[in-house]
């Protein structure tokens, strides 16, 4: 790397734009949205899509909710030519969808792209060439002049052919290739050129596009750029204004926003930014960051994960795990701060207020996504998140010093296992609190009144001997912390905590879960016990013997035989 990057490069000298707008402009609406994904995105792929898997994403495009689609590029080959043709002749294309392919600005590519449109309803004919000095110098070795009569012989060429296939209703668009890097003035004097050769008027609007072919500079300097052309571009309210960004310097969606908030009418762009180099700009994000901020987009993602696996199968590309809304991973949280931000901000959500989640700026749900995801488990993890798990997939909502003592157990798993599932959190909390089954077995009790206590008849295996023991206290669970006594386990009960749960946990019918937190009479750290039935006072016992196999020693006083 040079030390001295100025010796190489330039920044691009600032817009004069006196007075700018477009910094205190809210975007308050969507724009119009033409989907390049079998266009330009299909040309940047290592194996171009056939016409069975364009033909899939082209109906996912229209199912989102896209009323522009670019097709192809007819003249560029037999395959492009013959897919445009299959979507008319099959009748392929819905009533309120209007097509759009690409040509050059070369009299012999027109003339085949007119040819692939006979027979649609309507059709946008996208003709551009380069306009920018590297590329009339360098690349084409052409003046101004000869630039601009390119772009108006196409225009008049294009609107003569339309003439021809006068049952088509054919819209012309013209990108200025390059703009990012073109003089403004002159970017400004080629679109005039084009708008007056195809006489745009209201009725017969011509779509300027403006794309950053490549990415060149800031997002507010192109935003600059857009709003300049918007306020000098002749004939504008028969223009549609639309934008093209690229990615190139990873700020493609800002510079899609700004330049929204510039004047622009319209953006093309690919799902999850597919295209060359770094792609183009990425319309699912645009759409869902207008949703977040109340503002309808128009194309609608009520399973995104669906749409995500077309794309990827269509298209060969994979789709990052943390691309925003449609990763894998963008509704997940590992941190143990972050899971108990989201387990609290969940607690309070109300169904009908605004969506305020803490790390969630939109609802899962509403682009088909489960909460189930939202939060896994790894070392990193709090006991909030793990308390999160248990509650919304199993129904067990954990005290808080539980969640504690039982997030200890987690994290020694997760250090050596890596990530834990909801269901493995599951199965090792169902071996911590019901599987232990020594020193003390639950085998069965049976409740009987003494005055005002209660007595308790309780069998269990103690080191493998079964025993009766009886007892009497203020209540059952009192009643068998006495009559545990008998054989020196002594406990003292710390805190109990009984919920209903909604659906059997273990294969049963367990419809009550009992929490028991315990110590040692002689104090002490405390343990929990859990136990579930469908019998509150069962599921009290089975939470107190829980306890004690956890406590362990420090529930043993003395040993009777």
């Amino acid at each position: 790397m040079l030390s001295n990057p100025a010796s190489k490069y330039r920044p691009f000298p600032p817009v004069r734009l006196i007075d700018r707008q477009w910094p205190d402009r809210p975007i308050e609406r969507a724009p119009v949205w033409m989907s390049t994904d079998l266009r330009d995105g299909n040309q940047a792929l290592f194996e171009p899509m056939d016409i069975e898997r364009k033909m899939r994403l082209f109906r996912t495009l229209c199912e989102i909710g896209f009323k522009e689609i670019e097709v192809g590029f007819p003249a560029a080959s037999q395959t492009e030519f013959d897919f445009v043709r299959h979507l008319i002749e099959g009748d392929h294309i819905p009533p309120d969808v209007t097509i759009e392919v690409l040509t050059q600005a070369r009299d012999e590519i027109i003339v085949r792209t007119m040819e692939a449109l006979k027979g649609a309803r309507r059709a946008i004919v996208h003709v551009y060439n380069a306009t920018s000095p590297t590329f009339r110098e360098v690349v084409f070795c052409m003046t101004r002049d000869e630039i601009i009569e390119l772009a108006t012989t196409a225009t008049g060429r294009i609107r003569q052919l339309a003439e021809d296939i006068s049952d088509t209703e054919i819209v012309l668009e013209y990108s200025p290739e390059t703009f990012s890097g073109t003089e403004l003035e002159f970017a400004c004097e080629v679109c005039d050129a084009v708008t007056e050769a195809w006489e745009a008027t209201p009725s017969n609007k011509v779509i300027i596009n403006l794309p950053a072919t490549v990415e060149l500079s800031t997002p507010n300097h192109y935003a600059d750029q857009i709003e300049w052309m918007h306020r000098h571009l002749a004939r504008r309210d028969s223009i549609v204004l639309s934008l093209h960004p690229h990615n190139d310097r990873g700020t493609g969606v800002a510079a899609a926003e700004l330049g929204l908030m510039a004047g622009a009418d319209r953006i093309e762009g690919c799902l999850f930014g597919n295209g060359e180099r770094t792609g183009n700009v990425d319309l699912v994000t645009l759409a869902l960051n207008l949703y977040t901020q109340g503002i309808a987009p128009g194309l609608d993602f009520p399973d995104i994960d669906a749409v995500a696996r077309t794309f990827e199968q269509c298209t060969g590309m994979p789709i990052h795990p943390r691309h925003p809304y449609a990763g894998d991973l963008v509704f997940t949280a590992f941190s143990g701060s972050h899971q108990d931000a989201i387990k609290k901000g969940f607690a309070v959500q109300q169904p009908d207020a605004p969506w305020t989640l803490p790390y969630l700026t939109i609802d899962p749900a509403d682009i088909g996504r489960s909460y189930d995801s939202v939060i896994r488990v790894n070392s990193q993890s709090g006991k909030g998140g793990i308390a999160w798990l248990l509650q919304t997939r199993y129904g067990i909502a954990m005290p808080r010093r539980l969640q504690v003592e039982f997030s200890r157990e987690v994290q020694r798993e997760t250090e050596t296992s890596g990530e834990m599932s909801a269901e493995a959190i599951w199965q090792l909390f169902s071996r911590a609190y019901f599987a232990p089954q020594t020193p003390v077995g639950y085998v069965e009790h049976h409740l009987r009144e003494q005055g005002r206590q209660q007595g308790i008849e309780l069998t269990v295996d103690i080191d493998g001997l079964r025993q009766t023991l009886t007892g009497q206290g203020n209540g059952p669970i009192d009643a068998a912390v006495h009559a545990l006594r008998q054989v020196g386990i002594a406990v003292q009960v710390r805190s109990f905590e009984e919920q209903s749960i909604s659906a059997s946990l273990d294969g049963g019918d367990a419809r009550a879960c009992a929490f028991l937190e315990l110590a040692g009479t002689s104090g002490g750290g405390g343990r929990y016990g859990v136990g579930i039935d469908e019998n509150i006072v069962t599921a009290s016992i089975r939470a107190l013997v829980s306890g004690i196999n956890r406590l362990g020693s420090e529930a043993r006083e003395r040993r009777v035989a």
